[in-house]
């Protein structure tokens, strides 16, 4: 399944592909607990992501979409001013009341724990269509992204929200740099760091 490019055409199949690999991850699965409304919440939740990626343009694909890696280059901001404010409005439209104030803290964490000193490519999401997991495709396409950033000899960053993933993402050189506690008894999302090659 040789990986390209993200299209506008994709975000509808790229959006359903992320919403059925989160759905029972261990930090998005509590950001957004009742189970009933999950998959339409998620819906709605990771298209600001998906419109947000096809600004940039240096996401991809497999061929139908089983499996997407949304990144942001160096020099380039996962989301403008405008799609935060977006998704801090949709944490009080879908979440509401005091789970809302909890998903705020850990979502601003993120951007605190976010590295800023060294220019790096970001990998926001990952995720492979829950129809075509346990294939491989998600990693075989992430390595090839990274040939890419290896060619240009840039570090790499991502938040691993899955304890499960930590040694898929080892294995391609990420290496863990810090965690963000999450509430609930949750496992905390684990920071990682690719030097540059």
């Amino acid at each position: 399944m040789e990986p390209r490019r993200i299209t506008p055409d994709d975000a509808d199949a790229i959006t359903e592909t992320i919403a059925t690999a989160f759905f029972h991850d261990p930090l998005w699965s509590w950001a957004f607990g009742d189970e009933a409304r999950r998959a339409a919440d998620f819906r709605v939740w990771w298209r600001v992501f998906v419109d947000a990626a096809l600004r940039d343009s240096w996401s991809w694909v497999t061929p139908s979409c089983e499996s997407v890696a949304l990144w942001s280059r160096p020099g380039h901001e996962e989301l403008n001013d405008a799609e935060e404010a977006r998704l801090a409005a949709l944490v009080g439209e879908l979440i509401g009341g005091e789970h809302a104030a909890a998903v705020l803290d850990v979502l601003t964490r993120f951007e605190l724990e976010h590295p800023r000193a060294e220019p790096h490519y970001y990998l926001s999401v990952v995720a492979t269509h829950d129809d075509h997991r346990g294939h491989g495709i998600g990693e075989t396409m992430l390595r090839r992204n990274l040939e890419t950033v290896d060619a240009e000899h840039m570090p790499a960053y991502l938040e691993s929200s899955n304890p499960r993933n930590l040694e898929r993402y080892m294995r391609l050189g990420f290496e863990p740099r810090g965690e963000i506690e999450v509430p609930d008894g949750r496992p905390a999302v684990v920071t990682m760091w690719r030097p540059a090659r």
